[in-house]
């Protein structure tokens, strides 16, 4: 039997607020963490302003380690985990912390990434004025790659649309706990239909975001 519209499209607005609570949460943390983990990454490469092989080596290997990883196997797999720090395992917020471990490695690279195709010569140039390597990263590396950072993160926001449906099939709730209820299991075409179409538009929305964002900084 199928939904009734005239009741259930509440249902659809809840379960689009908490995809959308999902993707904005993860992407602030993860935005932090990856951001802070890429740069240490960056900094402490060989000849770079804070060389550290050891710590290099240790973030390079742990990001090459979860990046792999499926989202679906890396959320069951930690759950423990997710229990010990959020206190349980079913809901949106529980759902946003191994989406923010997930993202925050991928957004660590991408960072990395934009990071390395910066011209040395604006390192060695602030170097040669007296630049402190704090003064470096916030006065020329931040500056730099923001453009293309905002770039590679309207790709991780797409990619978090991605995690929050497939949280919501192991009770993190949002589009992807209602299409597996209502849609797969009931045999409900149009509710399938309906999530599918929402989740093509909020991709489409933060495409369009963050390609106009962009723009606006490289601009500059």
């Amino acid at each position: 039997m199928g939904v009734d519209w005239s009741t259930f499209w509440l249902r659809v607005v809840e379960a689009t607020g908490e995809t959308i609570t999902m993707v904005l949460f993860t992407l602030a943390f993860a935005s932090i963490f990856g951001v802070a983990i890429g740069l240490t990454l960056y900094v402490t490469r060989e000849d770079n302003i804070l060389e550290n092989k050891v710590v290099f080596f240790f973030i390079n290997v742990l990001i090459n380690i979860i990046r792999p990883i499926p989202f679906i196997i890396f959320l069951v797999a930690i759950t423990p985990l997710t229990r010990l720090v959020m206190g349980t395992t079913i809901g949106t917020t529980a759902a946003i912390f191994p989406m923010t471990i997930a993202a925050s490695f991928g957004i660590a690279r991408i960072v990395e990434n934009n990071l390395v195709a910066i011209d040395p010569g604006l390192i060695e140039a602030a170097k040669a004025m007296g630049a402190s390597p704090f003064q470096i990263i916030y006065g020329v590396l931040i500056p730099e790659t923001l453009g293309p950072l905002i770039l590679g993160l309207t790709f991780v926001t797409v990619a978090l649309i991605d995690f929050s449906a497939m949280a919501g099939i192991v009770g993190g709730g949002g589009l992807g706990d209602l299409a597996m209820t209502y849609g797969y299991h009931r045999f409900d075409a149009s509710v399938m239909f309906v999530t599918v179409a929402i989740l093509i538009i909020l991709v489409q929305i933060a495409q369009f975001a963050g390609n106009k964002l962009s723009r606006k900084f490289l601009r500059r």
